[in-house]
């Protein structure tokens, strides 16, 4: 959550770090704020809404004042203490306003640490918990910068990052960084710090990233780091493997829309070079466990948080399923308060489009303490988890810039599903059937730009369907977590009150519900229950719901019981859930655009969730 960009360096800090956090605006829109150093003085230009607001006023400001500036801190907020307001807003400075500070994160304490500061007669402007770091730096700011800001973080508990910049030291950004995501970019002459280093990446694709507790002064020419108690530490820098072009929205009118038609190509990309046709099996390169190690899995948990989650319990099924192991998935923001029991030979599997999930990453730290081996499966090289982790599997599919998850939902599937192939293979599927499950792999690219093209229909069925309010979602077996997703985006986008269920509950209460004014989607493509869910939609149609379905092509008889019907094509069934989602994806893309609501930063949501 938050977005953090910091520029120092010969050119216009102002137009950098706007830029900059224009590509963090994913991480939280509520407010914006920048601080820059000019003249030796800092100005703060602070504004609720979008960085579109926030560029409006500083343009105004600033064509006013004439004002130079080579160095600055910028921030995009999204709202945890205190409403978004211009006040609110950061970045926050001292009494003195001689500092400013941006911060990603939460701070527990800060409750006492006001209080703390309060009976030293500070008074507090914001209702935020980042305000309580700031004055606690002018506080204890005695002419060393540095001193300053690791005395006050030794203070500070929870999970945060943070950028400062102070009057005094005009030509030096301190940052620093506890269990939240830092980068630094490493250009000629000049220095990046951001959130996410895809922000910068245009500028250099160089980077340093900032461990728990590690502190670092940056100047245009250098970056000395320290641990907490300032003894200097020695940073490699990385190569940045992001793409610009990625990140450009192009002819498409949202990116959501450029992600969900960008799947065929990241499909082919997360089974790129991790399978063998020869063998029947996958070759999953990148996961640093011996056959050894994966033969000895006797039991397998899986944590995410919401679209990731959904992965999860898909991955849940196939494992279970196809390699005969004992599979349980959990919602990492409840399991890290069950005091988990991890037996001996346990594999978790941590699941994250960002890899910086703030509930997923304490809840693998708990299962590590425990002594179990760790798999992340995650988009983002570099992130808290692939570090975390013992070993990693990439989804390679790029910078995804919309708030609601597509591309890296089918791919984190995808990954799931050859991580299944593995392990199936290593102990009941024979070679004939593990050849059989990869062909039906490889034609999933081909079976996605087949629904894609049928986008024109889905956008009909969307405008008939875009004025209800309310929706169920059904599905069985694989059907059930696929419903759930294809409910969660018409909820994130649409503002619509869609609940996703396992179709076989609707009679235990749920189908009290079911009226004019409440259609269904029933997601049908799973073989196995096939004809049970024909008959829980029977059940709906009696009650005078409308039913929309998902169908596999040659499933005739659906014909007499659904108000419409979308044919996906044919596959195995642990895969079918790859095409319903396509169609659950561009229906909740149209119904929205229909109902006019903000499709790539949809209301109260941000893309990176880094707080509990």
């Amino acid at each position: 959550m938050c977005g953090i960009f910091c520029y120092i360096g010969p050119r216009n800090a102002v137009r950098l770090v706007l830029e900059g956090i224009q590509k963090l605006e994913y991480r939280g829109y509520d407010s914006s704020g920048i601080a820059l150093v000019s003249e030796g003085k800092l100005i703060f230009v602070k504004k609720m809404g979008k960085v579109a607001v926030l560029q409006a006023a500083i343009e105004n400001q600033l064509s006013q004042q004439h004002l130079v500036a080579h160095t600055a801190v910028a921030h995009t907020r999204w709202a945890t203490h205190g409403k978004p307001s211009d006040t609110n807003a950061h970045p926050h400075s001292d009494r003195k306003e001689l500092c400013a500070v941006v911060h990603n994160g939460i701070i527990e304490n800060h409750e006492a640490v006001r209080h703390l500061l309060e009976k030293r007669g500070i008074i507090f402007r914001s209702e935020t918990d980042t305000e309580v770091i700031s004055q606690l730096i002018g506080y204890l700011y005695k002419g060393n910068f540095l001193k300053a800001v690791q005395r006050g973080l030794a203070l500070l508990q929870g999970a945060f990052a943070l950028a400062v910049v102070h009057q005094n030291h005009p030509h030096e950004v301190i940052c620093a960084a506890k269990e939240s995501p830092l980068a630094i970019g490493i250009g000629e002459g000049e220095m990046f710090i951001a959130s996410d280093p895809y922000a910068f990446v245009n500028h250099t694709k160089r980077a340093i990233y900032l461990h728990s507790s590690e502190i670092a002064v940056v100047t245009k020419n250098s970056v000395r780091a320290f641990n907490s108690r300032l003894l200097p530490i020695q940073k490699e820098s990385e190569d940045l493997k992001l793409d610009v072009q990625e990140a450009i929205k192009g002819k498409y009118p949202h990116y959501m829309l450029k992600e969900i038609f960008e799947q065929p190509q990241t499909i082919q990309n997360a089974l790129l070079s991790r399978y063998s046709e020869e063998y029947g099996t996958a070759i999953l390169e990148g996961a640093h466990f011996s056959d050894e190690d994966l033969l000895k899995i006797q039991r397998i948990i899986i944590l995410g948080c919401g679209t990731s989650y959904h992965a999860g319990m898909l991955g849940a099924y196939m494992l279970q399923e196809k390699a005969r192991i004992p599979v349980e998935v959990e919602i990492s923001s409840e399991f890290r308060y069950k005091n988990p029991i991890v037996v001996e030979n346990t594999l978790a599997i941590a699941i994250s489009q960002s890899g910086e999930t703030a509930d997923t990453l304490a809840a693998l730290k708990e299962l590590k303490a425990k002594g179990a081996k760790i798999l992340g499966i995650c988009n983002v090289q570099g992130s808290s988890i692939a570090r975390e982790v013992d070993s990693s599997l990439f989804l390679r599919a790029g910078p995804e810039i919309g708030v609601a998850s597509t591309k890296a939902f089918t791919s984190q599937v995808i990954i799931l599903a050859l991580l299944t192939l593995k392990l199936a293979r290593m102990r009941l599927m024979g070679q004939n059937e593990g050849k059989q499950y990869i062909e039906c792999l490889k034609r999933l690219p081909s079976q996605v730009k087949e629904v894609l093209e049928q986008a024109d229909y889905i956008q009909s069925l969307a405008k008939k369907y875009a004025h209800y309010e309310d929706f169920f979602f059904l599905g069985r077996r694989l059907m059930y977590p696929t419903a759930l997703e294809a409910a969660l985006k018409l909820t994130e986008i649409a503002y619509v009150n869609a609940k996703g269920y396992p179709a076989g509950e609707m009679k235990h209460g749920p189908i009290a519900l079911i009226n004019e004014s409440c259609p269904t989607l029933a997601f049908c493509a799973d073989a196995v229950t096939y004809q049970k869910i024909l008959s829980n939609m029977m059940e709906i149609k009696a009650r005078g719901g409308k039913i929309l379905a998902v169908v596999p092509e040659g499933a005739t008889d659906i014909k007499k019981v659904a108000d419409d019907i979308f044919w996906v094509p044919k596959t195995i069934d642990e895969l079918s859930p790859i095409c319903s989602t396509l169609f659950g994806q561009l229906f909740a893309y149209y119904v929205a655009l229909e109902r006019g609501t903000e499709i790539d930063q949809p209301r109260n949501l941000a893309k990176s969730v880094t707080v509990e």
